[in-house]
C-alpha cells in the first residue's frame, strides 16, 4: 500500500509539532523572564539601602522607611495593599466603641453620608502616606485628622485604645493580605519600613504606646514594634471585638459601598464573598451568618490564580504605571488638589475630558451611577486638605490645623530613626 496519500498530513503534523514546541519554548522563556525580573527588582531595591541585618534595622530612618513603603505600595503590591487598607478600616467596625460612634454621628450609618465619609478618610490617609514625613501635605493631613479626632476625644468618645488599634491594623492587615494572597510575602526590611513609618505617624497623632510590651518608646526597631502591635491587637480583639448591632449597621453600609460597582443581581453573591474574607472572630462581631464553604474555596482559588498570573505571566509594573491616589501638584488657579481615581462616588475627581467621557464613565451613566462632572455635589473643583471632613466641620479648624502642621513639620523634618531615642 502506498503512503503517498498520507505524506502531506504527516508534513503538516510535523510543522504544527515544530511550531508548538517553539511556542512552548518561547512561553517558558517568557515565564522565566517575568519571574526573574520581579525578584530582580526586589533585590535591587534592597541593595539600595544599608539595612542588611537585624542590627541595621534599628538605624532605619523615617525617610528611608517611607521610600521603601512607597515602592511596596505603589509598584510591588498596589492592588492588594489598597484592599488591605480598606479592610483595615472595615475591621475596626468590629469594635463596638468605634462602630457606636460612627453610628451615632451617622457618618457611616446613613447611605447619603457614608460614601463621602469613606472617601474623606481614605483621602487623608493617602495624603500622609503618599508624601514623605517632612512634606507639608503629609503633615497638614495628619493635623486635619488630629483636629477631627480631637472633637470626639475631648468628649470621651474616642479612646487611646481605639486609636492604637486602628493604627495597628494599618500595619498588620497589609502584611497579612500580602503574605496570604500576593505573589510573594513582604521581606523583613519591608515590614520594618512599614512599621517604622506608622510609628512616626502614630507619634504625630499623639498615640500612647504604653500598652505595648516595649512601650511607650523602648522598641528595638520597626520589626519589634510590628511584633508588639500584633500581640497587643490580638489580645485587644479577644476582649473588645464582640457582637453588637452597631457593628452590623456600619458593616452593612460599608459592604454596600464595596460592592456598589457590581451589577445589582450579583451583589448578594459579592456580599457573600466579603463575608468569606472575614475570620470567624470578625464575622461573629459583625453579626453575619456563616457563608457556604464554596465561597471560601472560590476566594482561595481566585487569589491563587491571581498569584500565579502575577508571578509568571506579568512583568513587574513599570514606574510610569505606579498607583497614583492624589494629584501630585495643586491646581495653579485654585490651589486645590484632586483624587486621581475613585471606586464608589467621584468625590474630588477633576472632570477632565478623559475622566468624563471614558468607557467606565459611559457605563456609569448608562447604569445610573455618578461619574466625574455629573454633579457639583461631588466637589469637582477639588479639595483643600484643611477642609476635608464632614460638611459641618468644613469651615472649622483651619487655623488650628495650620499651627499643628508647622509643629509637626519641625518635629518630623529630620531623618532620624523614630526608635533611636528611647525613654
Amino acid at each position: 500500500m502506498s503512503f503517498a496519500f498520507f505524506k502531506p498530513s504527516m508534513e503538516l503534523s510535523a510543522l504544527i509539532g515544530a511550531r508548538g514546541a517553539t511556542g512552548l519554548a518561547l512561553l517558558a522563556v517568557y515565564v522565566t523572564v517575568c519571574r526573574v525580573l520581579r525578584f530582580r527588582r526586589r533585590n535591587k531595591k534592597h541593595a539600595e539601602y544599608p539595612y542588611k541585618t537585624r542590627e541595621d534595622f534599628s538605624k532605619m530612618t523615617a525617610t528611608h522607611a517611607w521610600e521603601i513603603y512607597r515602592y511596596v505600595a505603589s509598584l510591588e503590591f498596589p492592588f492588594l495593599h489598597e484592599k488591605a487598607l480598606q479592610f483595615a478600616l472595615f475591621r475596626t467596625y468590629g469594635i463596638p466603641t468605634i462602630s457606636t460612634l460612627l453610628s451615632s454621628t451617622r457618618q457611616l450609618a446613613a447611605p447619603q453620608l457614608a460614601p463621602r465619609r469613606y472617601e474623606d478618610t481614605a483621602l487623608l490617609i493617602a495624603e500622609f502616606l503618599v508624601h514623605p514625613p517632612s512634606h507639608p501635605r503629609s503633615n497638614e493631613a495628619i493635623a486635619r485628622m488630629n483636629y477631627l479626632h480631637s472633637i470626639y476625644q475631648r468628649a470621651g468618645k474616642i479612646s487611646n485604645d481605639d486609636m492604637l488599634y486602628t493604627m495597628s491594623l494599618f500595619v498588620l492587615e497589609p502584611t497579612r493580605w500580602i503574605a496570604s494572597y500576593e505573589w510573594r510575602s513582604m521581606t523583613d526590611m519591608e515590614i520594618c519600613a512599614l512599621a517604622t513609618l506608622w510609628k512616626t505617624i502614630g507619634d504625630a497623632q499623639g498615640i500612647n504606646f504604653s500598652a505595648l510590651q516595649h512601650g511607650p518608646n523602648d522598641f528595638r526597631d520597626g520589626l519589634e514594634f510590628y511584633e508588639d502591635l500584633r500581640t497587643w491587637a490580638d489580645e485587644y480583639e479577644n476582649r473588645a471585638m464582640v457582637p453588637d448591632k452597631h457593628n452590623h449597621l456600619v458593616a452593612e453600609e460599608t459592604t454596600a459601598l464595596l460592592v456598589c460597582n457590581i451589577p445589582t443581581f450579583l451583589r448578594p453573591v459579592a456580599r457573600n464573598f466579603v463575608v468569606a474574607l472575614m475570620d470567624e472572630r470578625l464575622r461573629k462581631a459583625m453579626v453575619y451568618e456563616p457563608v457556604l464553604a464554596i465561597h471560601h474555596r472560590l476566594v482561595d482559588v481566585m487569589f491563587a490564580v491571581r498569584r500565579f498570573v502575577s508571578l509568571y505571566l506579568f512583568p513587574p509594573r513599570p514606574y510610569f504605571l505606579r498607583l497614583k491616589v492624589v494629584s501630585e501638584s495643586a491646581d495653579p488657579k485654585s490651589g486645590r488638589y484632586f483624587k486621581e481615581y475613585y471606586e464608589q462616588e467621584p468625590w474630588y475627581v477633576k472632570p477632565t475630558f478623559w475622566n468624563r467621557y471614558s468607557v467606565s464613565s459611559w457605563v456609569r451613566w448608562a447604569t445610573g451611577r455618578p461619574y466625574p462632572g455629573c454633579s457639583d455635589k461631588f466637589k469637582p473643583e477639588g479639595y483643600q486638605i484643611s477642609k476635608v471632613g464632614p460638611q459641618k466641620f468644613e469651615d472649622k479648624g483651619s487655623e488650628e490645623c495650620e499651627v499643628v502642621k508647622k509643629k509637626l513639620m519641625e518635629g518630623r523634618a529630620g531623618v532620624e530613626c523614630p526608635f533611636a531615642v528611647r525613654r
